[in-house]
């Protein structure tokens, strides 16, 4: 699974036109994190260190697409599935959805970026307590804790409910949304004098491109 979510993030990088990506499951689980017979044959630190390493790699590649990304939960998140949401820029959950990280249960700590994502969303002293208690969080408090954007309806399905959360924020022109978000994710990863420089860049990449130009022609009011 490890591979091929790297193959589908290379994916990802190809598609020039696109807007936006939801993540989600086709079962009851979102992700359930590591199978526990094939960690038991990783034990030596190479290969845990390379398995970290292609995992790492994957999470920052899919949290700097220019696209928008969410994380559609259902059911449990568990773990490195719950590192693989904190990846996507938005988490909607399915009333009955829960995050977990049980690494610590486990004797170890987040392999996959999960602890350096995690305090830059909630801060060193909630992603603390999160990490160190290994506390099942359910929808409403996973939402409480500002690690959901939205608790979905269970009487509708779910998809088209995130489609539909995910409209507003699609309205502008594909190249102006992508640009965007890369500056968005470089901030996130870069001091402030290089997230400056890289936003004046591509600030000129959309400046009288053909959004920005049809908008002036219809000297849309803000």
């Amino acid at each position: 699974m490890m591979v091929q979510l790297s193959e589908f993030v290379t994916q990802l990088e190809n598609w020039k036109n696109g807007k936006a990506m939801i993540l989600y499951s086709q079962g009851n689980t979102f992700c359930s994190g590591a199978d526990l017979t094939t960690v038991k044959n990783i034990t030596d630190p190479e290969g845990a260190a390379r398995m970290s390493h292609l995992m790492h790699n994957t999470l920052y590649r899919l949290s700097t697409l220019p696209l928008i990304t969410v994380a559609l939960i259902q059911g449990k998140a568990l773990g490195g599935g719950a590192e693989l949401s904190l990846a996507c820029d938005f988490r909607l959950l399915a009333p009955s959805a829960s995050i977990q990280f049980v690494q610590l249960k486990m004797g170890t700590i987040t392999g996959f970026g999960g602890a350096t994502r995690l305090v830059g969303l909630l801060g060193q002293t909630a992603a603390l307590k999160v990490l160190l208690s290994s506390q099942k969080l359910d929808a409403a408090e996973a939402l409480k804790f500002k690690l959901a954007d939205e608790v979905l309806s269970e009487n509708e399905d779910l998809l088209e409910q995130t489609k539909r959360w995910l409209d507003p924020y699609l309205h502008g022109a594909s190249e102006v949304i992508r640009a965007m978000k890369k500056a968005v994710a470089h901030a996130a990863w870069s001091n402030s004098e290089d997230s400056f420089s890289n936003e004046r860049r591509l600030f000129s990449t959309v400046w009288g491109g053909p959004a920005n130009l049809e908008a002036l022609k219809k000297n849309i009011k803000h």
